[in-house]
């Protein structure tokens, strides 16, 4: 094993640069694992382009690797040994608060990098905070005693367990906060990789009717969605999608509609609550709109609608992406569209938001490659 670990760090507004950073002593309650794909989605997008500080951040939050040393007492308390194939989330919690002991630990303090300053969430969290490594865009990754890791399915490879953190999401937006279940109408808007998992967990769950809205530009998107179950497909630049759902439904409306549109502007929202059936449906929406002047909430009301606000995923939420993962019964491979090597996360992260490689998906970045 090497002395060094080399890392992608942003060192500012859409700069990269690979830098070296020591390999980290092991204590008996942490362990390391050696990156084999960070998957880059549109949050890193929109956080490489407009970072929420000036420190160095190693990025990549999507993380799958090989345990590569394990104290003893990580062994112990983890039950993962040198060797395991691991997706590890995120979030890392500080175990002891309201919210860890609920199990939702993604709401704890310590994983709150807008208010805490000394809060640790991998891909967000500052390269000066010892010992540095916290963010997939590495070699080698650091995990602390209080790192929420999953084991990856036996036939599950690395590449394909890449997806897991927006089929988590996707589990927990439609099927926790959503409610879809049996026979629900949906409608999922945007066809990146939030609306491609919500898709297949849907279809998973029952689903009888699925309609994907996307732009023009989300042509190859869009018929992936088809591919993965979607029923209908709505390019919004060439039709009416208010008016193609309503006769899609036989002017009924759906029961569920998913803004996945990643803050494309009040008109996905206000074409959700449209499209919301009479009475009784349920909207999941993303936190992108900072303010949405004249909110229709007298339509809001009287149709009876509850929102639910789309905030990261649970334990559960990965465990059942991973099963998900594991079927095979989805040709999920067609959404892990691209790889690339540690020196080009900067044409990586253009390419999934469009400014890139075209038809870019899922980016898998892979350190070693």
């Amino acid at each position: 094993m090497s002395e060094k670990v080399l890392a992608a760090v942003r060192t500012a507004a859409s700069k990269t640069e690979v830098r070296e950073f020591p390999m980290p002593e092991i204590p008996e309650d942490a362990a390391l694992m050696k990156m084999e794909v960070a998957g880059i989605c549109g949050t890193d997008v929109k956080l490489y382009a407009h970072p929420p500080s000036v420190a160095p951040v190693i990025m990549g939050h999507e993380n799958i690797g090989v345990i590569a040393k394990a104290g003893r007492e990580f062994v112990r308390r983890k039950g993962f040994k040198e060797g395991d194939l691991v997706f590890v989330e995120h979030y890392v919690m500080c175990g002891k608060c309201e919210w860890c002991h609920a199990g939702q630990y993604r709401h704890c303090e310590n994983t709150d990098w807008r208010n805490n300053p000394d809060g640790i969430r991998y891909g967000y969290t500052s390269a000066e905070k010892a010992p540095h490594l916290w963010g997939g865009f590495a070699q080698y990754v650091y995990l602390p005693w209080n790192a929420v890791l999953h084991r990856v399915p036996k036939g599950v490879s690395a590449e394909l367990a890449g997806l897991v953190t927006p089929m988590a999401n996707g589990v927990e937006w439609s099927l926790f906060d959503g409610g879809v279940g049996y026979d629900s109408s949906v409608l999922i808007q945007g066809p990146g990789q939030q609306g491609l998992s919500q898709t297949v967990i849907c279809k998973q769950a029952g689903a009888s009717l699925i309609i994907v809205t996307g732009t023009s530009k989300d042509g190859a998107r869009l018929k992936v969605a088809k591919e993965l179950g979607a029923d209908f497909v709505i390019d919004v630049n060439q039709e009416d999608p208010l008016a193609r759902i309503k006769e899609i439904t036989g002017g009924k409306g759906v029961d569920v509609a998913l803004d996945c549109t990643a803050g494309a502007g009040t008109i996905p929202m206000l074409l959700g609550i449209e499209a919301l059936k009479r009475k009784g449906g349920t909207i999941v929406v993303q936190g992108e709109l900072k303010e949405f002047p004249n909110f229709p909430l007298e339509k809001f009301t009287v149709k009876f609608i509850t929102m639910h606000s789309a905030r990261g995923h649970s334990y559960k939420a990965c465990e059942l992406a991973l099963e998900q993962l594991a079927s095979k019964r989805f040709p999920l491979d067609k959404v892990t569209t691209h790889r690339f090597g540690l020196k080009d996360v900067d044409l990586a992260i253009k390419s999934v938001g469009g400014k890139g490689v075209p038809d870019v998906i899922h980016a898998s970045l892979m350190p070693w490659m």
